[in-house]
């Protein structure tokens, strides 16, 4: 017995071991498939004032075939709450985890861990790193500046208010933007002993263009310390004129062969339809004279004798002002006729 126990017990000992190295290389493998759908996972907001809305979003893309699926989101500190845009996302779906530093319940410099965890395709976590240094002495209100949906060629303003307390010949010294649609005014509304207030009204210049924006102004100081305070500005820019769909997909076509497609024009108030500029001539618009609010607008295409690809560009223009005009895209597969 003796003898049989030491011929058979070292292929056990290679069996066995052979399995755990392979569930080992398994785990690492699995383990490592998460990290590769972020292409950030840390993020310092540097100073930020108290009150002040700090937000982080990390995109999140899941690169691969099969589905993955969010089970929990947790933060190593309350200074952070954390969120997923959704908790499933399909192969090659897009979307976010949401960060967001706690600058009026914490002070000073703050650190969390983020922990994304999965169980779908496999069991992983991911951790993303979020700091910054939220300073006590200053407060700003309303601690982001949102403003909603502007028209396009519109102007608007938004006042923002600084108070300070600490040193008597503190300054904000300038305000400066990296958005060149924004522009601020700096007012001093109070000097007495340690207290200082200001009053920063912020404009969206009527040359924004549409679509969502964000932006941060720098509050310039003179604390050699901390020089600068960052401040978030967001908006969304709309345009009067709404195309359904905004690409056009004409399908497979044969050479020769006709199809129409139609676009939904709108727009606030009722407007003309003056033009429609293709490069190429190679679409026909049917519109119409009269005022609507909404236009239905039947575009044909007419294949040509060469089989390929159709990728244009189109402009609608409309008498509703300097900003009236909305652009499409078509696209169509044209292939050789089934009779050629």
């Amino acid at each position: 017995m003796q003898g049989h126990r030491w011929t058979y017990l070292p292929w056990v000992a290679v069996a066995i071991a052979a399995t755990f190295v392979g569930l080992a290389t398994d785990a690492v493998a699995a383990e490592a498939w998460a990290p590769k759908m972020f292409n950030k996972t840390r993020h310092d907001f540097g100073v930020v004032a108290r009150g002040a809305v700090a937000e982080i979003e990390f995109p999140l893309d899941n690169i691969y075939k099969e589905e993955a699926h969010i089970s929990d989101v947790r933060s190593s500190c309350g200074c952070t709450t954390a969120a997923a845009s959704q908790t499933t996302f399909k192969s090659h779906e897009k979307g976010c985890i949401k960060a967001t530093l706690n600058t009026r319940a914490f002070l000073g410099q703050k650190h969390a861990v983020v922990t994304v965890v999965f169980d779908k395709p496999y069991v992983a976590e991911v951790q993303l790193d979020v700091s910054g240094y939220i300073r006590s002495d200053i407060v700003m209100t309303p601690g982001r500046t949102e403003f909603g949906e502007i028209d396009l060629g519109q102007a608007a303003e938004k006042d923002l208010t600084i108070d300070y307390a600490g040193r008597g010949d503190w300054k904000i010294v300038d305000v400066r933007s990296a958005n060149e649609h924004l522009e601020a005014e700096l007012i001093e509304t109070k000097r007495t002993g340690s207290q200082v207030g200001y009053k920063i009204t912020i404009r969206l210049k009527d040359t924004a263009p549409t679509g969502d924006f964000t932006g941060q102004l720098l509050l310039m100081t003179n604390d050699k310390r901390l020089t600068s305070v960052p401040y978030t500005v967001q908006g969304r820019v709309l345009s009067p004129l709404t195309v359904n769909p905004t690409a056009l997909a004409l399908g497979v076509v044969e050479t020769g062969q006709k199809v129409t497609k139609n676009l939904v024009v709108r727009g606030k108030k009722p407007f003309r339809i003056t033009s429609v500029e293709c490069p190429d001539g190679c679409l026909n618009f049917a519109t119409s004279d009269m005022p609507k609010s909404m236009h239905l607008v039947p575009v044909t295409y007419t294949a040509g004798e060469q089989p390929g690809k159709l990728d244009v560009k189109f402009e609608i223009k409309t008498d509703l002002g300097p900003h009236s005009s909305a652009s499409c895209t078509a696209t169509a597969t044209v292939k050789p006729h089934a009779g050629s």
